[in-house]
């Protein structure tokens, strides 16, 4: 299944899109795509409903970020062995792990906002694992299970602040509008093999992010067990796993977004995300 939440910013109904692309509007049968509704039990209630009886939304509806309420927005540095060359980094032998703030999350589609004093802009198309169940200390092996699914994440930073600015990562990571998540979250059912995706991302039609999920360090079922190691994570967490290369730091010389930039980026079988950049001030 592909569920969605469409509609204006702080109403979002929840949705699912049909055989013919087109979305349905779920509010008859959840209220909301959270935490609460994409447990095993709900997907498997919303799967035996005849979606073709369920009202179309419009077709120019805006969608909102594909999970509502997320508790925590976790993040994989460095986890594509191509990516890390273009940094010029060694590949971790564990899981570089930091957060982004959940008020970072957006729409697929909506603006991203240039912070004031932001001179390094950038872009990163990540595979996102979103969280179906409660879960602390899992192997591996089991971690699939509490993986209700996988959407598109566009991990925007801004590099003067994450990395001349001392500290942690987090204040180039975290800024309004860098999580923008969506347009579906596609359920794990959907997805035949989650380590070969392929991945692009443009900025103003010129193709900068050209790989797939296949050159992954660590994949997707060995961070979620291996963050489960240092806290629990719960339903509607969404975890972003890295970036493959071809990331503006990565440009020789670095190229970075301005104000009027557009970014298409998708993943094989999870959708695509459009935004343009904005000036605060426009915000």
């Amino acid at each position: 299944m592909k569920l969605v939440r469409f509609g204006e910013k702080g109403v979002e109904k929840p949705g699912i899109v049909d055989g013919q692309g087109q979305i349905r509007d779920l509010s008859a049968v959840v209220n909301d795509i959270n935490g609460q509704t994409i447990s095993a039990e709900s997907l498997a209630k919303i799967a035996q409903v005849d979606i073709n009886t369920l009202p179309l939304a419009d077709a120019n509806a805006r969608l909102g970020a594909c999970v509502n309420h997320v508790g925590k927005f976790i993040c994989i540095g460095l986890n594509y062995a191509d990516h890390a060359k273009e940094t010029g980094v060694d590949v971790p032998e564990q899981p570089v792990v930091f957060m982004k703030a959940t008020s970072a999350i957006t729409g697929p589609n909506d603006a991203i906002i240039k912070p004031k004093n932001s001179t390094k802009l950038d872009w990163e198309i990540e595979l996102a694992v979103v969280i179906g169940k409660d879960c602390s200390y899992v192997d591996e092996a089991d971690a699939e299970d509490y993986i209700a699914g996988y959407c598109v994440c566009n991990d925007v930073s801004e590099r003067a602040f994450q990395l001349e600015m001392g500290g942690q990562w987090d204040k180039g990571k975290g800024c309004d509008s860098f999580g923008p998540i969506g347009p579906w979250l596609v359920t794990k059912d959907e997805v035949s093999d989650v380590r070969n995706l392929s991945m692009t991302l443009d900025v103003n039609g010129k193709r900068f992010q050209n790989g797939s999920t296949k050159t992954m360090v660590f994949s997707p079922n060995f961070i979620v067990s291996y963050l489960s190691q240092f806290m629990s994570l719960q339903a509607g967490d969404v975890i972003s796993t890295g970036t493959p290369p071809g990331v503006g730091l990565g440009q020789k010389p670095p190229t970075y977004l301005h104000q009027g930039d557009k970014i298409r980026l998708s993943i094989e079988g999870l959708g695509e995300q459009n935004q343009v950049v904005i000036d605060y001030k426009q915000a």
